[in-house]
């Protein structure tokens, strides 16, 4: 029936179905984001029980372990990491007084290399530097108190965790059963895909923050950097949120070093081990732990992380990616969404990628250039 409408009336007819998504989203974000994060978790969990239902366990049984499992990871973690970043924001006050003195320091630089000051400037950094480090001890303090509502959203997810993986043949049946014979098939193909790749996304991304915690910490406790092993912790949990989670979870110590090291030497070290870290996930890490399962151009990933943090918040900035690989699926297998995929998907920029094989064109063609210029003689 869409069909065979006018394009205009196609293209609007597209605009509102989006226009209605989003504002269903955001109206009911509170009940749909612990949903979601259910169902990325239940992938993540999928493999485990599947496993120990294949040893013959009830499946009862191998989700409750799973479960426990998961939690008492989770729990460990959560009480490591609280206790290494109250020791860190502890010392705030010290760094803050440290940080105002770097910039009186600097201020008397400028002042005897050119003979003038900038007051105004000075006392706007000072400002600054002072609400920076309030604005951490802040939200360290919200993270860790917990209202009503987070403490229900909390203790209902594995409520859900554990419904998605009990019920997960009568979702799939359900699902067989609403399509047509003639594409059962191709459906449970999907089906399979989809839950395929959720599973190595949420499995891969938990072993790259991990891999990340420890080649952060001791890559910043070789540079001389304190709290090495905090600001590793910091910098390897903001990798769940794809791009943008990487740069802000090291300027965090880039600019700690910057304020507090005794010259800017720290910082420079900072920089560099971030760039030996992001090299060693994007072309060590990832590849071989995530895959190429997603299949999503950065510059879409980009756009729905955006789209994911304005609608969800942090929630949304990490669901945003497996969700729209999911999306890539289904839509493959819809003609009418052909061009969509397109869009999504990486293909059409291959020979314009930064990667190994063209890099070697493009130096084979440097060398080929340069050996046809003859010699004098």
């Amino acid at each position: 029936m869409i069909n065979r409408l006018p394009s205009a009336q196609k293209f609007s007819f597209f605009l509102l179905s989006i226009i209605l998504v989003f504002y269903v989203l955001i109206a009911a974000k509170m009940f749909l984001y612990p949903l979601a994060l259910g169902v990325l978790f239940a992938y993540l969990l999928y493999p485990l029980a599947n496993f120990l239902e294949k040893k013959k366990f009830p499946r009862i049984l191998a989700i409750l372990i799973s479960i426990i499992l998961l939690l008492t990871v989770i729990t460990f973690t959560a009480f490591f990491v609280y206790r290494k970043l109250g020791v860190f924001v502890g010392d705030f006050p010290a760094f803050r007084v440290k940080a105002i003195n770097r910039i009186d320091e600097l201020e008397r630089t400028i002042s005897d290399l050119f003979g003038m000051a900038d007051l105004k400037l000075t006392d706007f950094l000072r400002s600054r530097v002072s609400g920076m480090f309030d604005a951490g001890s802040n939200v360290f303090n919200k993270a860790f108190t917990a209202t009503t509502g987070t403490l229900f959203r909390l203790g209902i997810l594995p409520v859900f965790i554990f419904m998605f993986l009990y019920y997960r043949t009568k979702f799939a049946w359900f699902i067989m059963k609403i399509v047509p014979r003639e594409k059962q098939l191709l459906t449970l193909n999907v089906l399979r895909e989809a839950s395929k790749v959720a599973s190595r996304y949420m499995g891969g991304i938990f072993t790259v923050v991990f891999v990340l915690w420890i080649i952060n910490s001791l890559g910043l406790y070789l540079a001389g950097i304190r709290y090495a092993i905090t600001l590793g912790v910091i910098a390897a949990l903001f990798n769940f949120i794809p791009y943008f989670g990487t740069i802000i979870g090291y300027s965090i110590p880039f600019v700690f070093a910057l304020l507090t090291g005794d010259s800017a030497q720290p910082a420079f070290k900072v920089l560099l081990v971030f760039l030996i870290v992001q090299f060693t996930e994007n072309n060590i890490l990832t590849p071989n732990i995530v895959g190429n399962y997603v299949k999503i151009n950065p510059f879409m990933i980009i756009l729905g992380v955006i789209a994911g943090g304005m609608v969800w918040g942090l929630p949304g900035m990490f669901v945003v990616i497996p969700f729209l690989a999911i999306l890539r699926i289904i839509s493959e297998h819809i003609p009418a969404l052909h061009p969509y995929v397109y869009l999504l998907g990486t293909g059409g920029t291959r020979r314009h990628a930064l990667t190994g094989e063209n890099i070697r064109k493009f130096l084979n063609r440097f060398r080929n250039r340069k050996s046809d210029i003859p010699e004098r003689f």
